[in-house]
């Protein structure tokens, strides 16, 4: 540009003003393009910061951290590529099938933004655009109100498989909580297949035979009633954690309840990766400000009584249950293990056709709650279906043996198909109370 003005200025005053009026044209559009293309910190740290920080983040799941302008930056071609694949951030509902309050997924428009962002060598812009947002430590929920830890430390050898893992802590409650947020940490990680915490209320006569504040497992137990209760229970689950779950946070006016002199039972699932180490993996909790008007309970849809034939790519497994008494469904949450492929919830009206609720394209490695944007009031008697696909052949690259038959079991090399949802009920009705089933009329709902 500057060449050039030498030259015609020569010419004279007039085309010196002409090139001026065109050049001073030339730095506005440019300048307007320069506005036009995304900043880190205006616009591409907001998006990390509302989809990808959950789990990129200093003490977050992923390897990566996506807090900072250097940390971000060097990944922008990765992240345009994984967005554009619609890889990232990890979402599996299938499409046009429910809406949930917690899709992550980003929309066509953030899509390109990230990836006009890339493809100008990822500018950063100005820091004072940026809204900090700061994490809890390692929690994804708020800073919590109470941290309860496994009392002993479990090792977890390098190799070999190992057996379901209990520990009972008492909360020491001496009048009940509402729980809002609950959300657990796993020691470690890379090594906690999933973790599931119980509320033990004090009259329940579950594993009263077993140690408190030490570790144990269900072989370690002397008697063979004891040994098969500590697999089954009635207790309430206070909180599930698997790969790539997320916490729970209740609607202002539900929460969870933990009575007064109740215990936390802990349920570990291990897995090994050839590195020993020790596990103490807590729960964080947030109390609800007020008592609810209603009180969330999760429930299940279970088969148990599957074989999975061997080479079998898409086998079908069911489940079904009628609501005993009115409830609002809020969530779910499938569980299986690396032979699963899909999982799907309905519900089967009188005349037998399906009304589906979430169709999931399952993944081992990330195994998600997804919760409906509007809670779905359901009558006593309404029929619940879980269906469960398993790929047992030799394209799931995953299978740990396509020649076997497969059955329910604890281990990764066996399956489970667990159909968690979550239900709102009135405040004064728990477990049991829910479950004295009513008389409804035929053809309900």
């Amino acid at each position: 540009m500057a060449r050039g003005t030498a030259k015609i200025a020569c010419l004279g005053v007039l085309l010196l003003d002409i090139l001026a009026i065109v050049g001073g044209g030339m730095r506005a559009g440019q300048n307007a393009d320069a506005a036009k293309t995304p900043t880190f910190y205006g616009d591409v740290l907001p998006l990390m910061q509302q989809h990808c920080q959950v789990c990129h983040r200093a003490g977050g799941i992923a390897a990566m951290a996506f807090e900072s302008y250097e940390e971000t930056r060097r990944y922008a071609g990765a992240i345009r590529e994984a967005t554009q694949a619609k890889r990232m951030p990890p979402w599996f509902a299938e499409a046009g099938i429910g809406k949930f309050a917690n899709d992550p997924s980003l929309t066509a428009e953030e899509i390109a933004k990230l990836a006009a962002w890339a493809k100008a060598n990822a500018p950063a812009g100005n820091p004072g655009d940026a809204t900090v947002k700061k994490w809890a430590e390692q929690w994804t929920i708020a800073a919590p109100e109470m941290a309860v830890s496994m009392a002993e430390p479990v090792k977890i050898p390098a190799d070999g498989e190992v057996d379901y893992t209990y520990e009972i802590v008492p909360t020491h409650f001496t009048e009940g909580r509402w729980v809002q947020s609950s959300e657990i940490l796993p020691g470690m990680r890379e090594n906690v297949h999933h973790a599931v915490v119980y509320v033990r209320p004090p009259e329940s006569k579950w594993l009263r035979h077993a140690p408190v504040g030490k570790a144990f497992t269900a072989a370690t137990l002397v008697t063979p009633e004891d040994q098969r209760d500590a697999m089954w229970t009635d207790s309430d689950i206070l909180l599930v954690y698997a790969p790539g779950s997320t916490p729970d946070q209740w609607p202002e006016g539900m929460a969870k309840y933990i009575p007064a002199g109740s215990d936390l039972v802990f349920q570990m699932h291990y897995t090994t990766n050839g590195k020993g180490g020790s596990d103490t993996s807590r729960i964080g909790l947030i109390f609800a400000k007020q008592a609810p008007a209603q009180r969330v309970l999760t429930l299940q849809l279970t088969n148990d009584h599957f074989v999975i034939p061997p080479r079998v790519p898409d086998y079908r497994v069911e489940a079904r249950g009628t609501l005993p008494n009115d409830a609002t469904l809020l969530s779910f949450f499938p569980h299986m293990h690396l032979r699963g492929k899909r999982f799907e919830y309905n519900i089967v009206k009188p005349d037998k056709t399906i009304e589906p609720l979430l169709r999931v394209h399952y993944h081992f490695h990330w195994q998600m709650s997804y919760r409906l944007a509007e809670p779905l009031r359901l009558k006593a008697g309404t029929e619940l279906q879980a269906v469960a696909w398993f790929d047992n052949s030799r394209d799931n690259p995953r299978n740990p043996d396509p020649e076997a038959a497969v059955r329910w079991g604890e281990q990764t090399s066996d399956e489970m198909m667990v159909g968690f949802f979550d239900v709102a009920v009135a405040a004064g009705l728990d477990k049991w109370k829910f479950f004295e089933r009513k008389a409804f009329p035929a053809g309900t709902p």
